[in-house]
């Protein structure tokens, strides 16, 4: 147990076994929310307490929204990009188009 400069006990980061990681990692691909009895199961299977596993599932939803979120921003970049250059393409064609277009002989 580590004490913080004024003598009161410092929680310190557990650090969970690759076993552990692996366990937490398959349940999360399956549900990304556990129940109660579910996160009692899970906790005592891995020797953690319950709310480790629940700490441990808020942690991974959050870093899973937000490479969630920059897949999308790369998704709509790269669409964006995409009609920017079709836009350009067809702009480029009307603008062959009445290059291309014979003269009337009746204008000036």
């Amino acid at each position: 147990i580590l004490l913080d400069k004024d003598g009161k006990r410092k929680h310190t980061r557990p650090t969970f076994s690759g076993q552990q990681i692996f366990a937490l990692e398959k349940t999360f691909e399956q549900t990304k929310y556990l129940a109660g009895p579910e996160r009692a199961r899970l906790a005592y299977s891995l020797g953690m307490t319950e709310s480790q596993v629940k700490v441990w599932f808020q942690n991974r939803r959050t870093k899973w929204r937000k490479k969630h979120a920059a897949e999308m921003a790369t998704a709509k970049k790269k669409q964006d990009s995409e009609t920017e250059r079709l836009k350009g393409a067809s702009e480029n064609e009307e603008e062959d188009d009445d290059y291309n277009k014979p003269l009337d002989p009746n204008s000036d």
